[in-house]
């Protein structure tokens, strides 16, 4: 089965190929690190905005440490970026980090989930009432197709309602789009777009348009929450750069804690950021809705793992899921 597309199978092959460490050196003074359009990368907004990484480096006696941001369409080109050496951590979907575990035999690992949140796949179309109704010539638009954490969800539902053997049976009606081009899709009524694996703040903007509904939910698919955003890298940068390493971790806690106790700041921060139009007032409710959450405990990363052993996307069974993050993560309650 292909799953990889040609740049981030050609970044493998390259990673693949890596010399041995070179001796100890001065640890990094530009912390890259990447999301993607979303509110569910709101802790990474914060951070930078606040500079927290910045501030979490001066009190580790790490004055010069910088932090600078990418953002990207979807998790592809992230990992690209990461395994050519131009980024350090990426924020995107289990799904991606997951992938790259098995590919580079634990080259790569999870630092900590930066959100959970319920995704909605929502259509336009009047006749598609559940999966089992998507036809020919219904398209859905997912961050990455096939391994994106969209793509995987309807993969896992897939095997619900077809059975195992039949995983991939609405791939055929995927297609790659980042959120805000879907959004725009939709609403323009522009190309052949009819559907939408979406996130938040974009699924409540689409849920409103005239004829939309939601189909199914990522909460519905997996019985409960499943991390849609975690933090990962290259073990080799992380056993390197120790104490990089520690003030961005103390980063993303300090922003996690900034959301719950400054939420509508946060979302100020978000909206300025992105230059998302959506009130504030309404971004605030967003990110307090049932079901979001911003903080560091993996959840429902398992059970993907083992979804995509399964369907041999992923030849190493993991035995639990500290196997796939560093051990700074090892006292969470994950799952």
């Amino acid at each position: 089965m292909r799953v990889l597309h040609t740049g981030i199978a050609a970044a493998l092959l390259a990673f693949s190929f890596i010399l041995p460490p070179t001796p100890a050196r001065a640890e990094v003074s530009d912390l890259r690190i990447t999301y993607q359009p979303s509110i569910i990368y709101l802790p990474v907004i914060v951070m930078r905005h606040e500079k927290l990484v910045e501030k979490a480096g001066a009190s580790a006696g790490l004055p010069e440490l910088k932090a600078s941001y990418s953002i990207f369409g979807g998790g592809g080109a992230a990992i690209d970026a990461l395994l050519s050496g131009n980024i350090d951590i990426i924020t995107s979907g289990v799904s991606n980090m997951l992938l790259l575990w098995d590919r580079t035999k634990g080259g790569v690992k999870g630092y900590a989930q930066s959100s959970a949140t319920p995704l909605w796949l929502i259509t336009t179309n009047p006749k598609v009432k559940t999966l089992k109704d998507l036809a020919e010539g219904d398209k859905i638009a997912v961050p990455t197709v096939k391994i994106s954490s969209q793509a995987i969800l309807l993969q896992i539902a897939a095997r619900k309602l077809f059975g195992d053997a039949n995983y991939a049976q609405l791939d055929q009606y995927t297609t790659t789009l980042g959120h805000p081009d879907a959004v725009a899709a939709l609403m323009t009524h522009s190309g052949s777009l009819d559907g939408h694996f979406s996130a938040p703040p974009y699924q409540q903007m689409e849920a409103r348009l005239p004829g939309a509904h939601v189909v199914i939910t990522s909460t519905e698919i997996m019985g409960g929450p499943v991390s849609n955003a975690i933090y990962f890298g290259t073990t080799k940068f992380h056993d390197s750069n120790p104490k990089v390493v520690a003030a961005f971790y103390k980063a993303a806690a300090e922003a996690e804690d900034f959301i719950r106790d400054h939420p509508r700041e946060a979302c100020a921060m978000y909206a300025e950021l992105s230059g998302d139009k959506t009130p504030i007032d309404e971004l605030v409710k967003i990110i307090q809705e049932p079901g979001m959450l911003y903080n560091s405990v993996p959840v429902g990363t398992m059970a993907t793992a083992l979804h995509m052993v399964d369907t041999h996307v992923m030849k190493t069974r993991p035995t639990s899921w500290k196997d796939f993050f560093f051990a700074e993560a090892y006292d969470l309650p994950g799952n």
